[in-house]
Formats: structure tokens, C-alpha cells, sequence
């Protein structure tokens, strides 16, 4: 029963608009609509009641057809007709249907589409001359597994704004068991997935995902989330959308029945295309473990690199003789664990994998940290000879390459202070080495008299206060209050 269901779909398929009516006529259903309603009509049919009856009048429509088109083939052709190539694309199309058919043949050879692929009424293909295809860029973090429909543009139906196309396509067995069987990234979400992606329709090189206006994606009968916007903090300035593939698996038959998807977009003037995919979402922990064992540049490598980032420029008046690396990572302030650059970066320091990875994850930007410059997956690199250096120096937080390819530490020096608290020594004192005994009431110290220096005061001070002294002896107007900081010459700190 499975084989003969899997042959009708494949026969209705295959179905001109005349021969859907005659079918769904025969079983007493409408027969108005455009040829992918039709479609959806029948294909329902097979699915869902598909008696030995409608098999056999399937079977009738499919073969009647055939033979008639393989009578008219073995007839000559007159030489002023057109070539048989532009015969069969122009026959791949239904007069007054927006559908194409899945397969463009060539000569007079018209194979029916096999189970697996797809009609759609996302646009139509040039009747002659067929365009370069729109191809998408390739994302890190999802591997292609099948192509379950290629970029194909999204052609507006009538003038309003709002437009809908639409798509029915069903899995083969293989990809329903791979879906099922992979892992959950977390609750309800598999590994392996059916995605959405959306681009402009360009042609002249790999283009990035990028939604239309009023985007809105239907999966058999619900909608699909789309991501939203990221909030904007800057006035004035219009919050962007992260355009990445919307994952549809949730919402499909996971079955041999048909998945109709549709999508509503505003048709503001310019051209977007769809595709479908199946594909392996990958973690930053994979990305890394890929990374780590494809990655690493050979210590010695990386020396060659210093030495030629340091070679004596002969045109250059200013020579250097080394470069400073830090050890910390620019994008979180910490000590790298694994180093990691681009390789069309012109510096030599670096940023730690492990987080430029899952903040890449969050929100792909794939930005340099150290250049602001491109820092795509595939040109990242891991520097062997900082993993080294890592691993031999731990106390300090820069290093510094030589001109040999050497690097020594960098450590910071200690700043020296001195405290208030600091012991005075006076020079010329008959107790040179001891300390100041603290003057009484009377300005008696039993042996010797001494001024005390204050060292909280800085030199300007100092001095200005000994000008006033001198001037106030000069006067000679009797004794005054006692100053803070009254002292001599002679005095120097101990620190």
C-alpha cells in the first residue's frame, strides 16, 4: 500500500491542469483554483482516501497522458518550429498557471517529479534563457544536509501590498528517520532541522539572510515564529532584525504526507528569494573542537610571523625592535585560554576563542574584537606559539616579542609609596641612625631640640612657610602660634 501511495503522488504530481480537474472532478470535488490548489486538492486525495477507484483513474489520466505525448514525439518536426530544448522548458509551464513544474527536460523526454520533490508558487523561470541562481552564504553554526528547494524569488500576484506564495513539498523516509533520531539541542528543538531562508535576489555573489517587510510564515495550518527585533538604546536610530534561518520542524508531518508552507511578505519594490533546507545546527562547543583539531598554526609558524611583522624595514626611518601581546582577551577582560585570530588580520594579538564563539552564537556579527575587521569562521585560527607561551608564563599579563622571535614577560613594577607614618632621621644629629623623640609641651626633647617634618606636605609648601618664618623674625613681633610644618633643611625620609 505504501508503494502505491508513493506511485500516485508521484503520478498527480506529474498532473497538467486538465488532468487534476478530471480527477477531482471524478470523485465529485471542486475544480476551480489555480493549478496549486488543484494540487493540494488531489494530493489530499491520495493521502487520505485513495481507493482502489481513484488509484486506478490516476493511473488511467497518468498513462493517457504519456502515450499521447509519446505519439506526438515520434512524429517529425517541422524545421520552422522552435528547438526542442525552448519546447520542453516552455512546456514545463501551464497556460494561466503561476507554478512551475519541478523538472525542466530537454528533447522530448518529460519525466514525472520524483517523490521528495517539490511544486511551489514562488516565482517562474525564464522561458529561454535561465538565470545565474541565487546562491546564500554558508552559516558556521548549520551544516547543509539536502536542498529541499532552491532559491527561488518571491513574484507578487496581483498589485497590493501584501502578498502570499506558496509551497507544498513532502520528506522522503531517510529524512523524516534523520530528523527523528537526532539530538535535542534543548526541549523540543532537534539538531537536525527544516529551515526557512530568506535573501534578496542577487545573483552576483553569495547573499546573507535578509527578511521582507511584514514577514509572516504559515506551516500547514499555524504560524511559525519569526525573530524579532533587537531593542535600539541610541535615539533616532531604527532597531534592527537578526535575519538567520527560521526553523520549521516543529510544525511539520513528520511523515510521507505533504507540508504546505506559506509565506506572506510586503511587496515594496524590491526582490527576495526563498529556500528550504535541511540541515545540523551545530553548538559553539563543536564549532571549538572543530576549530582546535583543524585549526592550530604550528608554533614555529607563528615565530616566522613575529619575525617578519619585525623585520627591519629598510625605507622606514624608525626601527623596531619588539611588539607587546597581551595575555588578557579584549572581549571580556580576561586571560585567554585558547588564542585566536583571523588570518587576515595584520595584528598579532589575539582573542580567546571559547567566547568569540558563543557570543557569535547569541548574535552572529563574526567581527573582529582587536581590528573591527571580517573574522569569518573558516579563517580563524588558533596561535600555537601563544598557547605556549600560556602554558610557560603565568604571572604575567603581557609578553613581548623580539625581533629573534623571542618574548620575554612583562610585568608591572610596584609602585612605591611613602606613608605619612614614615620615621624622620635628621642629618648632621648627634643620633644620626636613631629616631626623633616627639617634642613636649615646651618644646624641650630632653637632649636636643628639632623640627619635625611633615611629609604630607609637598616641597611648594615647604618652602613658602620658611619664607614666612624669616619674615616674621625679621619683625620681630613676639612669639607666634605654632606652625604644622616649621623645620629645616637637613631633613630627609627614611623610605
Amino acid at each position: 500500500m505504501a508503494a502505491e501511495l508513493v506511485e500516485a503522488k508521484n503520478m498527480v504530481m506529474s498532473f497538467r491542469v486538465s488532468d487534476l480537474q478530471m480527477l477531482l472532478g471524478f470523485v465529485g470535488r471542486s475544480k476551480s483554483g489555480l493549478k496549486h490548489e488543484l494540487v493540494t486538492r488531489a494530493l489530499q486525495l491520495v493521502q487520505f482516501d485513495c481507493s482502489p477507484e481513484v488509484f486506478k483513474k490516476i493511473k488511467e489520466l497518468y498513462e493517457t497522458r504519456y502515450n499521447k505525448r509519446s505519439s506526438e514525439a515520434a512524429q517529425p518536426q517541422p524545421q520552422q518550429h522552435r528547438s526542442a530544448e525552448a519546447l520542453s522548458i516552455h512546456s514545463s509551464y501551464d497556460r494561466g498557471s503561476t507554478i512551475p513544474r519541478t523538472t525542466i527536460t530537454t528533447t522530448n523526454i518529460d519525466y514525472p517529479a520524483l517523490y521528495g520533490k517539490y511544486l511551489n508558487g514562488l516565482g517562474r523561470l525564464p522561458p529561454k534563457v535561465a538565470k545565474p541562481e541565487v546562491r546564500l552564504v554558508k552559516l558556521p553554526f548549520y551544516t547543509t544536509l539536502d536542498e529541499l528547494l532552491k532559491p527561488t524569488e518571491l513574484v507578487p500576484q496581483n498589485n497590493e501590498k501584501l502578498q502570499e506564495s506558496p509551497c507544498i513539498f513532502a520528506l522522503t523516509p531517510r529524512q523524516v528517520e534523520l530528523i527523528r533520531n537526532s539530538r535535542e539541542l534543548q526541549p523540543g528543538v532537534k539538531s537536525v532541522q527544516v529551515v526557512l531562508r530568506i535573501c534578496y535576489t542577487d545573483t552576483s555573489s553569495p547573499q546573507e539572510d535578509q527578511y521582507p517587510p511584514n514577514i509572516a510564515v504559515k506551516v500547514n495550518h499555524s504560524y511559525c515564529s519569526v525573530p524579532g527585533y533587537y531593542p535600539s538604546n541610541k535615539p533616532g536610530v531604527e532597531p534592527k532584525r537578526p535575519c538567520r534561518p527560521i526553523n520549521l520542524t516543529h510544525l511539520m508531518y513528520l511523515s510521507a504526507a505533504t507540508n504546505r508552507i506559506t509565506v506572506t511578505w510586503g511587496n515594496y519594490g524590491k526582490s527576495y528569494s526563498v529556500g528550504l533546507y535541511l540541515v545540523r545546527q551545530m553548538t559553539s562547543a563543536e564549532l571549538l573542537q572543530r576549530l582546535k583539531t583543524i585549526g592550530i598554526k604550528h608554533p614555529e609558524l607563528c615565530k616566522a610571523l613575529v619575525k617578519e611583522k619585525l623585520r627591519l624595514d629598510p625605507d622606514s626611518e624608525i626601527a623596531t625592535t619588539g611588539v607587546r601581546v597581551s595575555l588578557i582577551c579584549p572581549l571580556v577582560k580576561m586571560r585567554l585560554s585558547v588564542p585566536c585570530r583571523a588570518e587576515t588580520c595584520a595584528h598579532l594579538q589575539c582573542f580567546d576563542a571559547v567566547f568569540y564563539l558563543q557570543m557569535n552564537e547569541k548574535k552572529p556579527t563574526w567581527m573582529c574584537p582587536v581590528c573591527d575587521k571580517p573574522a569569518p569562521y573558516d579563517q580563524l585560527i588558533i596561535d600555537g606559539l601563544l598557547s605556549k607561551i600560556l602554558t610557560e608564563c603565568e604571572d604575567a599579563d603581557e609578553i613581548e616579542y623580539l625581533v629573534d622571535g623571542s618574548w620575554c614577560p612583562i610585568r608591572a613594577e610596584k609602585e612605591r609609596s611613602c606613608s605619612p607614618q614614615c620615621p624622620i632621621l635628621v642629618l648632621g644629629s648627634s643620633d644620626v641612625n636613631g629616631l626623633l623623640p616627639t617634642p613636649n609641651s615646651n618644646g624641650e626633647n630632653g637632649k636636643a631640640t628639632a623640627d619635625v617634618v611633615d611629609l604630607t606636605l609637598d616641597s611648594s609648601s615647604s618652602e613658602e612657610e620658611e619664607e614666612e618664618d624669616e619674615e616674621e623674625d625679621d619683625d620681630d613681633e613676639g612669639p607666634q602660634p605654632k606652625r604644622r610644618c616649621s623645620y629645616e633643611k637637613g631633613l630627609v625620609s627614611a623610605c
